[in-house]
Order: structure tokens, then sequence, then C-alpha cells
């Protein structure tokens, strides 16, 4: 017990870059116990899980809390621990960014305005750069295909061909919106996007066939069955058990049909 405590204050002092986290002060009057907790379990059990690097888990849990949208003062923390831990603020902009098509503008903008105000009260200098779009001038429909067709594969295409029938547009926009715009931005890579996504869809919890599609997303754009596991086991923390469960279950039948493919 006192390992796994040990282990998560490590990380929380990491990420809060304190000694004593805000996150345990404002506990200790009214639920000891719970900042106990708190300290253990996502940190000591769950940040402290080896196929994930704790920037890749920052940038999940920045999708992940942008995405629930009523966790701003959690989404504050971790966008100055993401800092702390040395993402970029680009990285940060893009990882919030990539979620409107799932959650919404609304969803985002606030979420912006939050990092802003972190970016804000730090004195790091700002990063060089500036922000740039897709890296290509080819139209938003030849690019997002393109994407679409790299990133996501048949079930992508199975999405776009089962609309339009019924709302070719709204295909439409997935292509030239979606994959288009946000997916081919630079500043952030395909892996990491598809990191963000799945962690962004098992919050939400009502995007189960979208969560699905993105997980063979993650496995075609190189990323592991591992990274894909762990990045929804970590949604346990943010969302709850009920939602981590059921993307589990979703990725076991993306593992499963893709085996059946081989």
């Amino acid at each position: 017990m006192a390992d796994r405590y040990q282990r998560g204050l490590d990380i929380l002092r990491s990420l809060a870059g304190e000694d004593e986290p805000s996150t345990i002060r404002s506990l200790a009057d009214i639920a000891p116990d719970l900042a106990t907790y708190t300290v253990e379990f996502p940190y000591g059990d769950v940040y402290s899980r080896p196929d994930l690097t704790i920037r890749q888990r920052q940038m999940a849990t920045i999708g992940a809390l942008t995405a629930l949208g009523y966790a701003l003062p959690q989404l504050k923390f971790h966008v100055n621990g993401a800092l702390n831990i040395g993402c970029t603020r680009r990285e940060i902009v893009e990882a919030i960014m990539h979620v409107t098509s799932y959650c919404g503008f609304p969803a985002v903008i606030n979420a912006l305005n939050a990092a802003k105000e972190v970016f804000a009260s730090r004195e790091d200098p700002e990063d060089a750069g500036g922000e740039d779009g897709p890296a290509d001038d080819r139209s938003r429909y030849d690019r997002g295909w393109e994407a679409l067709a790299r990133i996501d594969g048949e079930a992508g295409e199975a999405v776009i061909n089962s609309l339009k029938d019924i709302a070719p547009d709204l295909a439409r926009y997935i292509i030239e919106f979606a994959f288009g715009d946000l997916y081919c931005r630079t500043g952030l890579d395909l892996r990491t996007r598809e990191i963000v996504t799945i962690a962004a869809c098992v919050a939400l919890g009502s995007a189960l066939p979208q969560l699905k599609v993105h997980v063979h997303g993650l496995l075609n754009v190189g990323g592991t069955r591992e990274e894909a596991v762990e990045t929804i086991l970590q949604m346990a923390v943010y969302a709850g058990f009920p939602a981590a469960i059921n993307g589990i279950n979703a990725a076991k039948e993306v593992f499963a049909a893709r085996d059946a493919e081989q």
C-alpha cells in the first residue's frame, strides 16, 4: 500500500510541479480518504503502467476531459501537468481542437479558453512556430478522403457509405472537416491523434461504434493493441468503470475481427 501511494505521489508531483499538490490539499479537510485514493489509483496504479508514456497519457486525459465538458478545473490541472512533463502548448491545443468532431464546438471552445488561462499563468516562453493548418494544398475533400482511407481503412469507409443514401452531406462534412481539416493538421502525429480520439469516444460513453472505428485506426497508423487497451483502461479514472468496461469490450470485438482476417 505504501508503495502504491509513494509511486502515485511521485507522478502527481511531477504533473503538479509542487511537493504538496493542490489535489491533496483541497480534499484534506472534507474527504482525506478520497485524497489518498486519488493518489493511489489514478497515479499509483494507472499512470504508472508501462504501455503508454506519460506524455501519451496526458494527451489522452486532455482529450477525455474536453469531451466530458464539465471538468474544466481538472482540465486546467492536466494542461498545466502536460506542460510540466514536456508537452508543448501546440500539442495541447491540437489535442483539444482534434476532438471537435466528437464532442462539438462548445466543449472545445470552453476547453481552449481554460487552456489559455493556464498558459497565461505560466512564466515559461510560448512555443515557437505558431499554428499550421493542413500540410498540403489539395482540396479538403481529396486530402480528407485519403486520410480517412489511410487511417480508418475499411471501417471508416463503411461509415461514409452508410450515410450516402440518407445524409450524403454529412458524409462529405466528415471527410472534409474531421479528416481534411483536423486530421491533416501538423502539430500532433496520427498515433497520438488516435489515442486522443479513443479517449474522447470512451469518455463520451455514447460513441461505441465510432470507438471501434478508431481502435482500427490506431492499429492502422502503427499503434499497438496494448496502447488501445491502456487508453481505454485509463478512462476508468475520468469517465468511470462502466465506460471503460464498454470500451474494452468494443476493442475486444475489433481485435477478434482483425484476427479473423489473418
